[in-house]
């Protein structure tokens, strides 16, 4: 007997972002016909068409036309279509004035526990409950509560439920190192029987763990094996710090998580700060949890620019428990202006002046965002030095300046002649802060400006923790600033400790020395300090520094409008006000297309 191919087929394409038509030989004529509506601008041959699935899936309905009745459908596509339609239908049906009863309603908070069977034994929040009702009344979904609401435990507990249901077996998360301590203590503490916790290591996947941890940086060099891991058992898939993959198709971490998604029985992404930049963040993470879908829900709801209108018409797709709801104690970060010395603002212009730092690719645009930064804490961190590592010299009392000086000469003797304002605000804030008992958590974006601040605060013991600094050595300083009560100050960056660690307990003053553009790094260090844990008395005091008449202050405009930004969408006035600083009076980088016109502009305005 001969098998009759399909008329049609529809499946993935290898990277599983893209559907692919083939038609039966013979069909060229209603094939063509056919692409005009699905996939204009697809077709590869007279058989053969691809596109993208935010464009399917706009288009699936042009498919009734197909006057052949034997259309075959890859399962993993139909099944990944079928969960983002029935999702799209029930944020549709939540969004009207008449809901139908077709439709689930989130559940209710009573109705939870039930339904994380015998073996769950760890308490949940009312605000835990609650999101764990609303990402149960989706096929897959969203949690954007702050740091320190639980979103580890909740997506356990979503985890648990899904099981006890019988849709998913196995639980895949990518995350960052940092986290891998808080899954696997959770994964003991929440079940009578601790889940079987493995970290995936050399590609290889131990086939008997009930989770398995990944980092960002490994799992794209193992899509293979973990995609044939994701085949074998339903699982459900967490992506934890979700924004890590903001870039999308166009990063090597959007790529890998993009391309796997389709294999899950069910896809939950976590982040506290998932649009640091605006829209196009927001929309490559809903991408990942509704293919064909996501992306294009976020450009309806903001397309307008009315955020107002966004903030509902998205709020269906995530959860969020924000600080006020956890009952933190507010605070206002307050800025704090300097002035730059005379000889410090000469420096400074004649390196805003360069006319190299106004042309050249995106690279060399955040060189020269790196350089007017450094110079606005002081222009000697740009000075040749034997180490990166060496801290500046700073001589006190200053000497006169000598006439006739080249700008390298003045710029290597800089230390010799004036103090930067920024550091003698940072030392006056952190000798206040010990004579009163408080410990000081100070962030700087550039080592060498780390060092040379670990110098004028040695009386206060500092602690200093970068990027190269060992796990070992890691662990000694943040341990040291706890329980040293000598120690009156840490010394950080954000890129290095403006995730996965607590200083609440012990610390609640923060002094930045400078800000760059990614505003999710600037909300994530903040959460070190002011998270829950808190006592209800507590003061939490937030200054940013910053040089009047240079590039501080437009990272502090563009880091406004990512703010309010944010903070809309989510509904969260805490987010829009952080961007919102009070001024005091005083005592690479994550640039997007404004970002660099703000900066272009800085650069080309006319010196004074």
């Amino acid at each position: 007997m001969t098998h009759t191919a399909p008329s049609l087929r529809i499946t993935f394409d290898t990277s599983r972002t893209r559907a692919v038509l083939h038609a039966r030989s013979g069909l060229e004529r209603d094939f063509g016909l056919l692409v005009t509506r699905v996939t204009p601008g697809g077709q590869r041959g007279p058989l053969t068409s691809d596109t993208d699935l935010d464009s399917f899936l706009s288009s699936i309905g042009e498919l009734a036309h197909w006057p052949h009745a034997d259309v075959e459908w890859d399962s993993e596509l139909a099944s990944l279509v079928t969960g983002v339609l029935d999702d799209s239908e029930t944020v549709q049906d939540r969004l009207s004035s008449e809901p139908s009863d077709a439709q689930p309603a989130p559940l209710e908070s009573a109705d939870v526990r039930p339904l994380l069977g015998m073996g769950w034994q760890a308490d949940l929040t009312s605000f835990q409950l609650r999101d764990i009702g609303e990402l149960l009344s989706l096929g897959h979904g969203a949690n954007f509560s702050v740091p320190g609401a639980g979103k580890t435990r909740t997506a356990l507990a979503v985890f648990s439920a899904l099981r006890e249901r019988g849709e998913v077996r196995r639980l895949l998360v990518v995350c960052p190192k940092s986290a891998y301590e808080a899954w696997q203590f959770e994964g003991e503490a929440c079940f009578n029987t601790p889940l079987l916790t493995s970290v995936m290591d050399n590609g290889v996947i131990a086939p008997e763990a009930d989770v398995v941890l990944v980092n960002y940086e490994r799992l794209s060099g193992a899509v293979s094996h973990v995609a044939a891991w994701l085949r074998t058992t339903p699982a459900m898939l967490v992506l934890d710090e979700a924004h890590r993959m903001k870039l999308g198709a166009r990063g090597a971490y959007g790529s890998a998580c993009l391309s796997l998604g389709p294999l899950a029985r069910r896809r939950l992404i976590l982040s506290g700060t998932p649009a640091p930049n605006g829209a196009r963040d927001l929309e490559s993470l809903l991408s990942f949890v509704w293919p064909g879908r996501g992306k294009q829900l976020v450009i309806e709801a903001v397309g307008g620019g009315d955020l107002a209108y966004a903030s509902k018409a998205l709020r269906p797709l995530f959860t969020r428990t924000t600080k006020k709801e956890l009952d933190l104690p507010p605070f206002e970060p307050l800025i704090r202006f300097v002035e730059l010395p005379p000889l410090h603002r000469e420096l400074y212009n004649a390196l805003k002046g360069n006319p190299s730092a106004r042309r050249g690719d995106l690279a060399s645009l955040g060189k020269a965002a790196m350089r007017v930064l450094m110079a606005a804490i002081s222009p000697a961190l740009l000075a040749p030095s034997d180490s990166p590592y060496d801290p500046l010299a700073f001589q006190l009392p200053a000497i006169d300046v000598p006439d006739g000086d080249s700008l390298h000469a003045l710029i290597q003797r800089l230390p010799r002649h004036e103090l930067s304002p920024k550091y003698a605000e940072t030392v006056r804030i952190v000798a206040s802060n010990a004579r009163a008992g408080r410990k000081t958590l100070i962030w700087t974006g550039f080592i060498r400006s780390q060092k040379t601040l670990e110098e004028l605060l040695a009386p206060h013991a500092p602690a200093s923790v970068y990027g190269a600094t060992p796990a070992k050595e890691r662990e000694a300083e943040l341990s040291r600033f706890r329980t040293d009560p000598s120690c009156m100050v840490l010394i950080s960056n954000p890129a290095t400790l403006g995730e996965g660690i607590s200083l609440h307990q012990v610390c609640h003053d923060a002094v930045y020395v400078d800000r760059d553009f990614m505003a999710g790094r600037f909300l994530q260090s903040l959460d070190r300090i002011h998270r829950l844990g808190l006592p209800p008395d507590t003061k939490t005091h937030v200054t940013v520094l910053a040089a009047r008449g240079t590039i501080d202050e437009i990272v502090a405009m563009r880091l406004e409008k990512k703010l309010h930004f944010l903070g809309s969408v989510l509904d969260d006035p805490a987010v829009r006000q952080l961007g919102d600083l009070q001024e005091e009076e005083t005592t690479g980088l994550g640039m997007d297309a404004d970002d660099i016109h703000a900066l272009l502009a800085h650069l080309d305005s006319p010196l004074p």
